[in-house]
């Protein structure tokens, strides 16, 4: 990679550093399209927790990863919930930077083609210029 991307590649990962490190805390903490269209039917109280109703969202149970260290948009034993979840971002764009770079690292260009030789290139064209012996 020449020396003039690198620029560019860090500005891109501090850019998305901020992003993910200061401005996720100030998502909103409603539910998404998919999360209020399983709730349609059912009555929640404040805590969002069903209270009554009928709704799919009763059936839902835990991801097996719910007990993960960043589950839930935070880094589990962190009680700042701004630094737990600017932290839990900050780790997201590390890793998905590094897992990105390590895979264009793996399938990058390690260098040109070796093209044909110049001699075996001209002895194919001599002989195709002689008439063989016997068509006459």
């Amino acid at each position: 990679m020449s020396k003039r991307h690198w620029p560019f590649l860090l500005g891109g990962l501090l850019v998305a550093l901020l992003l993910a490190g200061v401005v996720s805390n100030y998502a909103s903490s409603h539910p998404d399209g998919l999360d209020s269209s399983l709730l349609k039917g059912c009555t929640v109280n404040a805590d969002d927790e069903i209270t009554g109703g009928s709704c799919p969202a009763q059936q839902a149970k835990d991801h097996e990863l719910a007990d993960s260290p960043l589950a839930d948009y935070g880094v589990r034993g962190i009680g700042n919930d701004f630094v737990s979840t600017g932290l839990s971002g900050v780790l997201g764009v590390l890793l998905t930077f590094a897992v990105g770079g390590g895979l264009f690292w793996l399938a990058r260009r390690r260098g040109p083609a070796t093209p044909a030789t110049p001699t075996a290139t001209a002895d194919r064209a001599d002989e195709a210029a002689t008439p063989s012996s016997g068509t006459r």
